[in-house]
C-alpha cells in the first residue's frame, strides 16, 4: 500500500482544537517562535508541522480574516516546493543516512544518476540525529529570507536528538532570529531535556477517536471490508500509522489467532501454535506479534477478570522480550512458549 508522506499531505483531521489555536494566534499576530508538537506515533504531529508551514509560507496577513484553517491546495506553488524540499525558507531536519549510504548518494549524483524514492527507502539511515545535521539549521537561519516572511525548521523527531545535538538547537531556540519558527515533533517530549521543553510553546496533539481512524482507513484503504476497518481502528488505539502498519502485517489475523488460544485453553492444538509462531517470526511481524501480545495482556489485565494472572503474564512478557534481545534467542520458541503459556494460563 502506498502510504501518504506528512509533507505530500493535504488532508488532516482530529486537530481541529489545535488548528484553531494556532490560526487564531497568526490572526492577532502573537505566535511563538518554536512549537512542540508532542503526541504518541502515527497520530498526524508532521503532517500538522508541515500544514502549519505551509500555511505560514503562503498566507496572506493583510487578508487574515478569509482564512478558516491552515489547509493550502495541493496546487499552490507552496505546497509543491515544501513537497519537492525545494522552498528556500523552508529546511526540515531529521536522521541522516549512514556514511556508507551517504557515499552511495554522492556516488550516484556525481554521475548524473537519480535516486528515486524506491531506491533511498533501501537505505539506512543513522540512530541519531547528530549535532552535524543540527549545524545546517545554523547555516540556513544565517541567511536572509529570500521571499522576506518566515523561515521555518521541522525537526523530525526531537526526540531522535543526541544530547550534543539538543545542546546545539538549544541555542537557536534562545535566540532566534526574527520571523523564526521552529517545529519540533514529539513522540516523548518527557525524554528532551528540559530546558528544550521550556523555550517551546506546548502543542499537544490527542489520539483520534476510533470513528475518525475509521473513517481514514476507507481513504487510505478502500479494499478493507467495514469489519476489519472496525476491528483495526480500535486495535490502533487512536493511531491511523499503527492502524496501516496493522493492515500491512494483517493484524486482525493476528489478534484473533492470540485470542484463540486463550478461548481454546489446555485444549489447543500444537499444530497451530507451531503454524502461528512460523509466521510470526517472518519478516517484521515479530514487532508486530510483540505489540499486540502486550495489547492483550493489558486488555484482559484491565477486564478485572483473571487480572493477577494476565498481569504477571504480561511482566513475564516483557522481561522475556528483552532477554530474548539480549542473548539473541530463538524467537520462534520463544512465541511458541508464550502461546503455551497463554493457553494454559485461562484454565489454571
Amino acid at each position: 500500500m502506498d502510504v501518504i508522506k506528512p509533507r505530500d499531505n493535504p488532508y488532516l483531521v482530529g486537530h481541529e482544537v489545535q488548528e484553531k489555536l494556532i490560526l487564531d494566534a497568526w490572526r492577532n499576530r502573537v505566535l511563538h517562535h518554536a512549537y512542540l508538537i508532542s503526541g504518541p506515533k502515527g497520530i498526524g504531529k508532521a503532517t500538522f508541522a508541515y500544514r502549519m508551514a505551509r500555511f505560514l509560507l503562503s498566507a496572506d496577513e493583510n487578508k487574515a480574516e478569509n482564512y478558516k484553517s491552515l489547509e493550502i491546495s495541493p496546487n499552490n506553488d507552496i505546497f509543491k516546493q515544501i513537497s519537492a524540499n525545494a522552498h528556500p525558507d523552508f529546511k526540515v531536519i531529521e536522521r541522516g543516512y549512514i556514511k556508507t549510504d551517504r557515499q552511495k548518494i554522492y556516488k550516484a549524483l556525481s554521475s548524473g544518476n537519480y535516486m528515486n524514492e524506491d531506491d533511498l527507502a533501501k537505505l539506512k539511515k543513522s540512530a541519531e540525529i547528530v549535532v552535524d545535521d543540527v549545524r545546517e539549521v545554523c547555516d540556513f537561519l544565517a541567511k536572509s529570507s529570500a521571499y522576506g516572511g518566515w523561515r521555518i525548521v521541522i525537526i523530525d523527531s526531537v526526540d531522535e536528538m543526541n544530547r550534543s545535538s539538543a545542546n546545539a538547537i538549544l541555542k537557536v531556540l534562545e535566540e532566534p532570529p526574527h520571523r523564526t519558527m521552529m517545529l519540533l515533533v514529539a513522540h516523548n517530549p518527557d525524554t528532551l531535556l528540559p530546558t528544550v521543553r521550556s523555550r517551546c510553546a506546548k502543542l499537544e496533539l490527542k489520539p483520534l477517536q476510533d470513528n475518525i481512524t475509521a473513517s481514514l482507513l476507507r481513504r487510505y484503504c478502500s479494499d478493507l471490508n467495514e469489519s476489519e476497518v472496525k476491528k483495526i481502528s480500535v486495535l490502533a488505539e487512536g493511531s491511523i500509522g499503527k492502524a496501516m502498519v496493522y493492515v500491512d502485517g494483517n493484524a486482525v489475523d493476528f489478534y484473533d489467532r492470540i485470542k484463540k488460544t486463550v478461548k481454546d485453553g489446555k485444549n489447543f492444538k500444537i499444530k497451530d501454535i507451531l503454524e502461528f509462531s512460523d509466521i510470526a517470526v517472518k519478516d517484521n511481524n515479530y514487532e508486530l506479534f510483540k505489540e499486540l501480545i502486550g495489547r492483550f495482556l493489558a486488555e484482559q489485565a484491565r477486564s478485572g477478570i483473571n487480572a493477577l494472572t494476565y498481569t504477571k503474564l504480561f511482566d513475564d512478557f516483557s522481561r522475556i522480550f528483552k532477554q530474548t534481545e539480549s542473548l539473541n534467542l530463538d524467537k520462534r520458541q520463544v512465541v511458541m512458549n508464550m502461546m503455551v503459556a497463554l493457553a494454559r494460563a485461562e484454565q489454571s
